[in-house]
């Protein structure tokens, strides 16, 4: 009996001892998301719960962010290893001369939306013409509404257009003050469906201004230096939100474990708009962006949103790192 115990002892610390040196060899690192937690970054936090990123030899930390603007900073800065933030906000902050770059995108088009009631009857931009329309001053929503109006042949001078403070967004057309909103399908939308009213949303996407959405983004000298570490990180990604999208449920159980304050039922009815948003019409697969989607993204912005043209499309972005077996498009 006493053998026994000892043969036991001995397996335990054997395990133990293999346990502890395989996370002394994994590769500690930091993922910045590009807000709070909710569907629109689950994929990571399914991928963490399923160990996907102990397999590739990384001990992942994810922590909550402050906007895309301010984690692509952390990131140019060192403060976090990769990040998860809007692509637009991470090329315009590459003109500037931060060394960040798109290594994959996840939302491979803008949630953006022109939301409103469906009693309101706005079917289209034109409809708009006449209408009040709420925005939030110097959001890409915002910024984008010239590229609408110009893509649908709409002038800007026909549509009343109202500066609204964010913590009264919502409540402008709950409350017909205005009869539309330009905001985020997965954010707006849910908050206006969860209190039960009808919602219709006209995706930037499907009217003309389809720019590559939320993306993971990495510093160029860890791009250079650690390209197998960095395509592992990816590959574990994607395969996390391949799962995610098949099981939305399961995805929203990993958000909640890690992040308890998050709703359970909010990210699910996000994730109606997310899996929406995860390929572009003509992607291959998850992170690979349509060229012609890049090409659009790029004059739009170059057009509105002040991005230079003194550089390609292609320095603020790499497909180096992307798996050759990412999961496919439908």
């Amino acid at each position: 009996m006493k053998n026994r115990l000892l043969v036991l002892c001995a397996a335990a610390l054997l395990m133990a001892g293999t346990q502890a040196g395989f996370a002394q060899q994994a590769k500690p690192m930091k993922l910045t998301l590009n807000f709070l937690a909710a569907a629109p970054n689950a994929g990571f936090m399914l991928a963490k719960k399923l160990g996907l990123y102990e397999k590739a030899g990384i001990n992942l930390t994810i922590e909550e962010g402050k906007g895309s603007g301010t984690t692509a900073q952390m990131v140019a800065t060192g403060q976090t290893d990769i990040g998860f933030a809007d692509a637009p906000a991470a090329m315009q902050l590459r003109t500037k001369g931060a060394p960040v770059k798109i290594i994959a995108p996840v939302l491979q088009t803008n949630g953006f939306a022109i939301i409103s009631l469906e009693e309101s009857n706005i079917l289209t931009p034109k409809d708009l013409i006449g209408k009040k329309v709420a925005v939030q001053p110097g959001t890409a929503q915002t910024t984008l509404l010239d590229a609408i109006l110009a893509t649908n042949g709409i002038e800007k001078s026909k549509i009343d257009i109202i500066n609204i403070d964010p913590g009264a967004f919502v409540g402008a057309v709950l409350e017909k003050k205005v009869d539309a909103i330009l905001g985020g399908a997965d954010f707006h939308s849910i908050q206006m469906r969860e209190r039960g009213f009808k919602v219709r949303d006209i995706f930037y996407r499907d009217v003309g201004v389809p720019t590559v959405g939320l993306s993971m983004i990495a510093r160029d000298d860890k791009i250079a230096s650690d390209p197998a570490l960095l395509k592992a990180f990816v590959a574990a990604s994607l395969a996390g939100w391949e799962a995610a999208r098949k099981n939305p449920a399961a995805a929203a159980d990993a958000v909640v474990e890690q992040f308890p304050s998050v709703k359970k039922e909010q990210v699910l009815a996000q994730f109606e708009v997310v899996n929406k948003l995860l390929c572009a019409p003509g992607a291959p697969s998850l992170g690979k962006v349509p060229q012609k989607n890049w090409t659009t993204s790029f004059d739009l912005l170059t057009q509105y949103l002040g991005l230079p043209k003194d550089k390609p499309i292609t320095d603020y972005y790499t497909e180096d790192l992307l798996p050759a077996s990412a999961p496919s498009c439908p």
